[in-house]
């Protein structure tokens, strides 16, 4: 998980939040993927705190891996929610 979202970040992808810069955007449109994004956890918190993957970058939105970017960032939270429901299910019994 940790290497997905490092990789996303050096992709130059884009991490959602519910505040943006584009006076235009609809927030309830940047739930989604932001729920995604914060199913990386500690990683999250710690690119929010220091403003990496966050900014609206121009140059980083040309990059030909901007969209592999955001999608290894999304994928990154989405694997840990998934390892998180294993666990769940192992400790209920209902998984062996």
């Amino acid at each position: 998980m940790w290497i997905c979202f490092i990789t996303g970040l050096l992709m130059g992808g884009h991490l959602f939040g519910l505040s943006s810069s584009d006076p235009n955007a609809n927030v309830l449109l940047q739930i989604p993927p932001m729920i995604a994004n914060l199913g990386a956890g500690v990683l999250y918190f710690v690119c929010s705190f220091l403003g990496v993957g966050f900014g609206d970058d121009p140059i980083n939105a040309a990059r030909a891996t901007y969209e592999y970017g955001n999608t290894f960032l999304l994928i990154a939270g989405l694997l840990n929610y998934l390892a998180m429901l294993d666990a769940f299910d192992i400790a209920a019994g209902r998984k062996s």
